[in-house]
């Protein structure tokens, strides 16, 4: 298995933006009943406390109470209908914000994850969010998870250093639009989005 342990919480940084640099090259691992199947974190998007475009703007709800637990939990939702996807808590307890994980370079348990894609090409597997969380077979009954324990989903540590990384506007917002929030592995096949923000 190319992850050794799950993360400790005293590991992850107690702030939003040093989150999002520091899961940079980190592990997704989902436990299924056919196997295991995971991918090397190389895209992330920080979306911080008082951030307009972040889901914690507006305080707590029963949606987004996730977004406010102790870091390290799962914040799962549905976008438009369509697609979920995969945050991690970011922050002490009560207080509201979280990063995305936005793209994986696929490592174990490829055959599950084209499967469950039905896509061929690797580098398509989980290169963006929604593809992420379609791959590994992510829905809302992973929200509020503890991502710091083994369990069907948790963050993990291999021996691999990552990169160089780089840091652009995030993808897909209307609102703060202009903040540098979204990190990225250079010259990362694997990376989501346009070249303009990946140079």
């Amino acid at each position: 298995m190319a992850t050794s342990r799950p993360l400790g919480r005293r590991e992850l940084p107690i702030d939003t933006v040093s989150l999002a640099r520091y899961l940079i090259g980190k592990v997704v691992v989902r436990e299924l009943t056919e196997g295991i199947a995971s991918g090397r974190i190389v895209e992330t998007e920080a979306y911080v406390v008082g951030d307009a475009a972040g889901h914690a703007y507006r305080g707590m709800t029963g949606r987004n109470r996730s977004l406010f637990l102790e870091r390290g939990h799962a914040y799962v939702y549905l976008a438009y209908g369509i697609s979920y996807m995969l945050n991690v808590s970011s922050e002490k307890p009560g207080i509201g914000a979280g990063v995305l994980i936005r793209a994986l370079e696929p490592l174990e348990g490829i055959p599950i994850m084209r499967l469950n894609r039905g896509v061929e090409r690797v580098r398509d597997l989980a290169r963006g969010p929604g593809r992420l969380t379609a791959a590994l077979r992510i829905d809302r009954s992973l929200d509020a998870l503890d991502l710091c324990r083994e369990g069907p989903l948790w963050l993990g540590r291999d021996d691999h250093e990552p990169g160089e990384i780089g840091q652009s506007t995030r993808i897909g917002i209307s609102r703060d639009a202009d903040r540098l929030l979204r990190f990225y592995l250079r010259d990362s096949p694997f990376v989501s989005g346009p070249r303009s923000l990946n140079a």
